[in-house]
């Protein structure tokens, strides 16, 4: 099996006042590439948490995590935000795009980290864009385009410097019903058809049933993994 994400033992503490909370509890976890993973859980369990700490958002407290034959747990912030920029790619539920700027110009943002000339980030975002269905829309700003077009200039972004590992936080919270599945139904394209690693968090076991399977997340502990059926 070719794990892309190795989890060892991870605890995760915050301090709140004089309190110190655990929120997570010696976590392992293996994620194979080409994985799609439902996190599921209920509200304050953890998994936002843990998928904080998979896409490099977060550092735990205590354990290992390595992802993509990078231990990912011991590097430094700049680090850590240039390792995220190449091999990482965010789809959050409120979509995060800035509202001064188009469509495309959204999808190139996290090239804008890398020695891209111009030319090439267009020309990437293009792509990107047309992957998603929204190569036509590519000069439209945000508010001229609808919720489930913004996730998809949202997914767009995540994918556009072609990163191996996709993590999204309850990406179709924010939509309706038909929207939520075509957007459900990118995810398993790009999954499919180009091979990206994906984990989920998700509430919603309509959602999940996109995933290849479901990880329990209950009070700190990864407590139950099932095989969720394919849509």
């Amino acid at each position: 099996m070719n794990v892309l994400v190795e989890i060892r033992r991870v605890t995760k503490t915050y301090r709140r006042g004089g309190e110190t909370i655990e929120v997570l509890h010696g976590i392992d976890l293996d994620i194979p590439r080409g994985d799609f993973v439902a996190l599921m859980g209920p509200s304050g369990s953890g998994k936002t948490t843990l998928l904080n700490l998979i896409g490099g958002l977060d550092t735990p407290t205590a354990g290992t995590i390595v992802v993509d034959d990078h231990r990912i747990d011991q590097l430094s912030s700049g680090e850590l935000a240039r390792w995220r920029a190449s091999n990482v790619g965010f789809v959050f539920q409120f979509y995060n795009l800035l509202p001064v700027l188009s469509a495309q110009r959204n999808v190139e943002l996290p090239l804008l980290l890398t020695n891209l000339g111009a030319a090439e980030r267009r020309r990437r975002a293009e792509i990107a864009l047309t992957l998603v269905g929204l190569r036509e829309r590519a000069r439209h700003k945000p508010r001229e385009l609808s919720g489930g077009q913004e996730q998809r200039v949202a997914i767009a972004r995540a994918i556009v410097s072609d990163p191996a590992l996709l993590v999204c936080d309850e990406p179709t919270g924010d939509l309706d019903r038909e929207t939520s599945e075509s957007i459900l139904q990118l995810l398993q394209l790009l999954n499919q058809k180009q091979g990206k690693t994906i984990v989920m968090v998700t509430h919603d076991p309509r959602a999940a049933d996109h995933a290849s399977r479901r990880l329990y997340v209950d009070k700190g502990t990864l407590t139950d993994t099932t095989l969720g059926a394919a849509a």
